[in-house]
């Protein structure tokens, strides 16, 4: 057995699928069932159920997953180390974050971090909240970064970074630039999908000024923070969204801030990691620079 050939098992196992492996390990597809095929001559055992272009794990995949990963994180972790001894970091580094971190802070995080560690790189899984931390709790990212803490015994939760959720609209949709929290259900509101860190804590925060999510009239449910600005954009309704996402918009008048007449919405990021895993070192390496910039 060879050590790429558990890389090769881990990313069909994790995608279930031999296209998808090929795109995320840049091999060709025949490649990529060949590697398997070994690995199952060599085992004695099926791993896969392969059914038209769906695939399943056996039980005999199952067992093997862990001890795999163990494998190739201890050897990536060899190598991490002997690349420290030479006062070199490098490897790929597979970061989980919901909208917000992932798309308005991960990016100069992660340059910084590359501007010490040239020979990192890196991949950034995105996901809403409760996507994110499935994704550490069955170990298919090390790190993720998260808008809204999701009840898991298996997870850890370091905060990370403070985020202000605000009132925008249209400059057109209304004249006001303040308003209560029960005026806020005479007004058709643009919301994201269920499971969105946002939306989560939108919803949590309203209910303490006694807006319940019975009340709000929905003008339209989105799967993306670019979505929901959108539809905000052209006065489907209000929205509430975090600060960070909305900077360009508010410095170039195409949504305003309607000023809500209650305390700020205040919420946390959330760096979340398994409980039960070591992180290897240039996981460790980044979540300690993530802490520094918090």
């Amino acid at each position: 057995m060879e050590l790429h050939h558990f890389r090769i098992f881990l990313s069909v196992f994790k995608n279930r699928s031999f296209s998808k492996a090929s795109v995320e390990l840049h091999l060709a597809q025949p490649t990529i069932s060949e590697h398997i095929k070994t690995l199952e001559r060599e085992l004695n055992c099926s791993l896969f159920e392969r059914l038209g272009k769906k695939i399943n794990p056996t039980r005999e995949a199952d067992a093997l997953y862990n001890h795999a990963l163990e494998i190739v994180e201890k050897a990536d972790s060899v190598k991490g180390m002997l690349g420290r001894l030479k006062h070199e970091v490098s490897g790929e580094l597979i970061v989980g974050a919901s909208t917000i971190p992932g798309t308005y802070l991960l990016p100069e995080l992660m340059l910084d971090f590359k501007r010490k560690h040239p020979g990192v790189s890196f991949q950034v899984r995105a996901g809403d909240s409760q996507e994110i931390v499935q994704q550490v709790v069955s170990h298919h990212v090390l790190l993720g970064i998260v808008g809204s803490k999701i009840a898991d015994t298996n997870i850890s939760y370091t905060p990370f970074m403070e985020d202000e959720l605000i009132l925008v609209a249209a400059p057109s949709f209304m004249k006001s630039n303040r308003i209560s929290p029960k005026d806020l259900c005479k007004y058709p509101m643009v919301l994201r999908e269920e499971g969105s860190g946002t939306r989560r804590e939108a919803e949590r925060l309203l209910g303490g000024q006694g807006v319940s999510c019975g009340s709000i009239k929905v003008a339209g449910i989105f799967g993306s923070t670019d979505a929901v600005k959108q539809a905000a954009k052209v006065g489907l309704g209000l929205t509430i969204l975090s600060r960070y996402a909305v900077t360009e918009e508010l410095k170039h008048k195409l949504l305003k801030e309607v000023k809500l007449a209650a305390p700020p919405m205040k919420r946390m990021f959330y760096i979340a990691t398994h409980k039960k895993r070591t992180l290897p070192l240039l996981y460790a390496l980044f979540l300690d620079h993530l802490k520094v910039k918090s």
